[in-house]
């Protein structure tokens, strides 16, 4: 696990003070590779590339978490409405939030995560 102080900038803020990136600006909103997202803080499995899709929102989409112990869902009354917040079970790392807006056909969850609170531990292509 990093320690708050060897965090970069951009992760500090969102991960710490609940901030967001600016859409279309992370490294995986338009990513297309296999394996795995884990959290950038502490390596916890998050989210499995076959349930990540473009939502058009310019963040990160996935239909659902890999396994729900792994986070915490906590409601967020900040700007005025009220969402839930997706937060990183191991570190409290604030990854982002979940909406009900989804594909209606793998359960309608749209869990809209920030690209830099996140790791892609990418698949081992099969040698043959």
């Amino acid at each position: 696990m990093k320690k708050d102080s060897d965090l970069s900038p951009d992760l500090y803020r969102v991960a710490r003070e609940q901030g967001t990136e600016a859409p279309f600006t992370g490294r995986y909103w338009d990513s297309h590779e296999a394996g795995m997202y884990v959290c950038a803080i502490c390596g916890t499995t998050l989210f499995s590339s076959d349930a990540k899709f473009d939502s058009g929102t310019g963040w990160p989409s996935f239909t659902e978490v890999t396994n729900l112990e792994h986070v915490e869902l906590r409601e967020d009354r900040s700007h005025g409405t009220t969402r839930t917040e997706v937060v990183c079970k191991t570190c409290g790392a604030h990854l982002g939030h979940v909406f009900d807006d989804g594909p209606p056909d793998t359960g309608g969850k749209r869990y809209c995560i920030n690209s830099v609170c996140l790791d892609l531990q990418e698949q081992k292509k099969a040698q043959g």
